[in-house]
């Protein structure tokens, strides 16, 4: 079983929602990337969960727009029907503290032309 230090040897090519939604985030644009959710859809970001629409507009408008958040991906890799994205995230946000890159895992599950659940953590190579 692969692990953070061994990811599968392939890269993936990006779903088209799993695309849209890197495009619509490094182009800060709310209403492409909540057209991309399904309606119950679950975002989790960094342990919060985000149910529905509604949640996830307020989330996107915080914390990608308001931020400024762009994705520069590093890797992507599709497990059976999922894409997991690695990213170096930039932003309007203070770095105190944090590495340079600042490297996200995005975990994507798309259905359809949608994206039913989104979990981001951040990696750490530290431990």
């Amino acid at each position: 079983m692969p692990t953070s230090s061994h990811p599968p040897e392939a890269l993936a090519v990006l779903s088209p929602p799993v695309a849209a939604y890197v495009e619509a985030t490094n182009n800060f644009d709310l209403e492409r990337l909540l057209a991309l959710f399904a309606d119950d859809a679950l975002v989790n970001d960094q342990l919060r969960d985000y149910w529905g629409k509604p949640a996830i507009r307020q989330w996107a408008a915080r914390d990608i727009v308001a931020q400024s958040l762009t994705m520069e991906v590093t890797t992507v890799i599709e497990h059976y029907g999922n894409f997991i994205v690695t990213a170096n995230v930039r932003g309007r946000f203070d770095m105190t503290g944090l590495p340079d890159p600042l490297v996200y895992a995005f975990y994507f599950a798309p259905h359809g032309d949608r994206i039913v659940q989104l979990i981001i953590l951040r990696n750490r190579y530290d431990v």
